[in-house]
């Protein structure tokens, strides 16, 4: 009982605050812990030499993707398995004394584990400039959404929508293109979009909005965007689709938006992306856009109060400076903007479906990924997307339609009495 798993076991229990919940084995062969758990292997040395330098999820997520540390079998049980062990049992890691830390040196010394701080892996995002400046924000939207086209025709369905869908069918030929088709038909429903209208989409993505509202519903709609990708898709879907009488996508932020006057505006997943203190301000910006008795539909993610933003692992690799809020903060700021929440639709269970598909997409077509991306990239994307799906799961994120209108000054708010006509086929109130 002298291999390294042996010498870990019992110090990582020390730091868990309680019995590991998985089984470790080591880079000598050595296990330990429950026979019955989903096994975290310790590749090399190296890990554990990161793990000293740097403790906790970032360092295990930089770990995991420079292939240190790796779960056998299905990566989504295992980290399912670790939340149900923290959430039923408490786990709660207690704050190390000097005596604790001198320890875990001594340990990581004897299994020839000390040395320089490793290098991170992949592409961590490595902003600068003031938080939420245009710049900076540019740059972190780039970070994420620039990764390359091909990267997200390969990921996501025709549509090349990325946010969540709307599943209305449980019919096995049902698949996510006909989710998000149905969501994006949904936001154009309860925008009450008919031909002629004007609707601004702000964070605009891939375009799926737009040209779904200028194609079905012959809505003249301007798009923005701060990825550069993005645009170019739009504007080569606009061209290739002879919509360009109806649809216009610019490079801009919201807050360099003139104008106003639309009938309607919507912005998809786009809010995480303002920050908390230039919430306010998006959403007077929402306000303004509106003509009296515009609607405004915003899906936006939620988590709870005390976990704002996307975690280390996320704000590091993938949506840097990400904010998010209970949905009740969002509510009250747009209703602090001047604006009439109408209706709101929880799609918490959808988003573990469509994430769900994104990921066996990543599976299946592992090989073209590696090849397009490397592994590294690869590993940050099955992280990703494995963690988000069970965040979803487990409730610790949400995600909402919050459908508001710019009411006149007489209250007026040209909303139907009902949302009947919302729902055609019945599948909503």
């Amino acid at each position: 009982m002298t291999g390294a798993a042996h010498h870990l076991a019992p110090l990582l229990e020390q730091f868990l605050g309680g019995r590991l919940p998985v089984r470790l084995r080591a880079w000598d062969g050595s296990a330990a812990g429950p026979e019955d758990a989903p096994v975290v292997v310790l590749r090399s040395r190296r890990a554990l030499r990161r793990l000293l330098w740097q403790p906790g999820e970032l360092g295990l997520a930089q770990a995991y993707i420079a292939g240190e540390i790796d779960i056998e079998g299905d990566l989504a049980d295992g980290l399912r398995t670790v939340w149900r062990a923290v959430r039923e049992r408490g786990l709660h890691a207690p704050r190390p004394s000097a005596a604790d830390l001198a320890r875990a040196a001594g340990t990581a010394l004897r299994l020839g584990a000390v040395g320089p701080r490793p290098p991170a892996p992949g592409t961590p995002a490595g902003l600068s400039g003031s938080l939420h400046s245009k710049a900076r924000d540019r740059a972190a939207i780039s970070h994420h959404y620039d990764l390359s086209n091909d990267f997200y025709r390969l990921l996501l369905d025709e549509t090349m929508a990325y946010s969540c869908g709307y599943w209305t069918s449980e019919d096995p030929e049902y698949g996510p293109a006909d989710a998000q088709r149905d969501k994006l038909e949904l936001i154009c429903r309860k925008l009450g979009l008919g031909p002629g209208m004007r609707l601004l989409d702000i964070g605009c993505g891939w375009g799926s909005l737009t040209l779904h509202a200028a194609q079905e519903h012959k809505v003249r709609v301007t798009a923005v965007t701060l990825s550069r990708e993005q645009r170019d898709h739009v504007r080569e879907e606009i061209r290739a689709r002879g919509l360009e009488e109806f649809a216009e996508v610019e490079l801009r932020d919201y807050r360099d938006l003139a104008g106003g006057g639309y009938d309607a505006v919507s912005t998809i997943e786009m809010g995480e992306h303002v920050g908390d203190a230039e919430y306010p301000h998006f959403a007077r910006t929402l306000h303004l856009m509106l003509r009296p008795g515009g609607r405004a539909l915003v899906q936006q993610m939620s988590r709870g109060a005390n976990a704002p933003g996307g975690g280390a692992f996320i704000e590091t690799y993938i949506a840097p400076d990400m904010h998010m809020r209970p949905l009740g903060g969002t509510l009250s700021l747009l209703e602090g903007a001047g604006l009439e929440v109408r209706n709101v639709e929880a799609l918490r269970e959808h988003y573990v479906r469509t994430i769900g598909a994104w990921h066996r997409t990543l599976e299946e077509r592992w090989p073209e990924f590696l090849s397009l991306v490397g592994p590294q990239t690869a590993r940050v994307w099955r992280l990703y997307l494995v963690g988000a799906a069970l965040a979803f799961e487990e409730r610790r994120m949400g995600v909402d339609q919050i459908l508001a209108v710019r009411p006149s000054p007489e209250g007026v708010s040209e909303l139907p009495a009902t949302p009947r006509a919302w729902y055609p086929g019945g599948d909503g109130p």
